[in-house]
C-alpha cells in the first residue's frame, strides 16, 4: 500500500513487537500509550515474550497479546506465531526487537505498514526503518525517544511516558503494608557490575529510621540476594517479597513508596510506569545511554567523581574487569539518603 499523505483512515489496528527483556517491554508501552492519545479507536496489540504477558492484565489500550515462548520448541513456536499475525491482517507492525525472529515475523505479516530499526537483519522488508543509536557521555536521548521515531510516519504524535495499570486490587495490597510509611528496595540486575553491592543495601538500611518498613522487591531468581540482605540487616522492620508477587503488584507497592532505591534494572522502569518516586543507582552503566528514570520524582545515585573506565560496557559483566568496582564501591550511604522523603 503507497501511503497518501495525512491520510490514515485504512489505520484499524497496530501491533508492537517487543520480545526482548522485562525493562524494554515496559518502556514499549509509552508507543501504546502516544498511539491510543492520537487514535483513540485503534486497536493495538502487544507481541511480548512468555512471562510478560502479565503486566498487561487489565490494560485499557490493549486489545489482545500475543506470547512467544523462546524457550521451548522455538522455532515452532516462531512459525506459529508469524502465521497467527499474518491471518490477523494488522494494518501496522511496530518491531521495536532488532533480531531476525522478530524481523521474520514482520516481513511475513502482508501489513502494509512494517516498521523497525534498520539493524534487525530483514530489515530490508521494512517499509518504514530507522536508525538505533546508543548515547554516550555528553549525549542523551531516552529509549522512549528512540522508539518513538518507528511511528515517525504518523502525523501529530506526541512522546508519552511508559505506563502500566495495576488493578484496584493491586492497590489494595499496597496499602496494607502502609501506604507512604515504607521505602523499597530492588537490589537485584541481570548484571553483577549494574547491582549497588549488598554490604551498601545493608549498611544503608541500618541507618533508616527504626518505624519505617522495608520491603525488598525481585523476581523469583532474586530471592537469594534479597535473603542476604534480610538475614544480616539489623533494622527492626525488613522483608522480602521478592518472587511472592506479580509484575503490577510490585508497581503497586512501588506506586505507594515514600521512595523507591533501584539498579539500572527493570525495577527502575517498572516505577517509571506508573510514576511512582525512585532513585536509581548507577554502578557501571550511565543514564546517558538512554535507560533512566521516567518519574517525576527521579534522582540517580553515582560515584563522585566517576572512575575514568565507566562505563565499561553497556549491559554490565559478570565481574568488574578491572578488579576494583570502584564505580559501586565509592558510592556512600548517605548519598542514598539524602533522597529519602518521609
Amino acid at each position: 500500500m503507497k501511503l497518501i499523505a495525512n491520510d490514515f483512515t485504512f489505520l484499524k489496528q497496530v501491533l508492537i513487537i517487543q520480545t526482548a527483556s522485562l525493562g524494554d517491554v515496559i518502556l514499549s508501552t509509552a508507543l501504546a500509550e502516544s498511539l491510543h492519545t492520537r487514535y483513540p479507536e485503534l486497536s493495538i496489540d502487544f507481541l511480548v515474550k512468555k512471562g510478560y504477558e502479565g503486566l498487561f492484565n487489565g490494560h485499557p489500550y490493549i486489545r489482545k497479546v500475543l506470547v512467544l515462548d523462546k524457550k521451548q520448541e522455538k522455532y515452532r513456536n516462531l512459525i506459529r506465531i508469524a502465521v497467527n499475525v499474518r491471518k490477523i491482517r494488522y494494518d501496522a507492525i511496530i518491531n521495536i526487537q532488532r533480531f531476525f525472529a522478530t524481523g521474520f515475523i514482520t516481513a511475513l505479516s502482508g501489513s502494509p505498514v512494517r516498521s523497525g530499526f534498520d539493524k534487525n537483519p530483514v530489515s530490508f522488508a521494512y517499509t518504514h526503518k530507522t536508525t538505533h543509536h546508543i548515547g554516550v557521555k555528553g549525549q542523551s536521548v531516552h529509549e522512549t525517544e528512540r522508539n518513538q521515531q518507528l511511528i515517525n510516519w504518523l502525523p501529530g504524535l506526541q512522546i508519552s511516558k511508559p505506563a502500566l495499570y495495576p488493578s484496584k486490587a493491586d492497590f489494595t495490597l499496597a496499602q496494607e503494608w502502609g501506604n507512604g510509611r515504607y521505602i523499597t528496595i530492588s537490589p537485584a540486575s541481570l548484571w553483577f557490575t549494574k547491582q549497588y553491592p549488598v554490604s551498601g543495601w545493608i549498611e544503608f538500611t541500618d541507618k533508616l529510621p527504626g518505624d519505617l518498613l522495608v520491603i525488598l522487591l525481585g523476581a523469583i531468581n532474586d530471592q537469594d540476594i534479597c535473603n542476604q540482605i534480610t538475614g544480616r540487616a539489623n533494622h527492626p522492620r525488613i522483608v522480602s517479597l521478592a518472587g511472592k508477587l506479580s509484575f503490577l503488584q510490585s508497581a503497586a507497592i512501588m506506586k505507594g513508596a515514600a521512595m523507591n532505591y533501584v539498579n539500572d534494572s527493570a525495577f527502575m522502569h517498572l516505577a517509571s510506569a506508573v510514576n511512582a518516586p525512585v532513585t536509581v543507582v548507577y554502578c557501571s552503566t550511565i543514564p546517558a545511554f538512554g535507560f533512566g528514570p521516567l518519574s517525576d520524582d527521579s534522582g540517580v545515585v553515582e560515584a563522585l567523581p566517576s572512575p575514568e573506565c565507566r562505563p565499561c560496557g553497556l549491559h554490565g559483566y559478570r565481574k568488574c574487569p578491572e578488579g576494583h568496582f570502584k564505580c559501586a564501591l565509592t558510592i556512600n550511604t548517605e548519598q542514598l539518603l539524602t533522597r529519602l522523603r518521609l
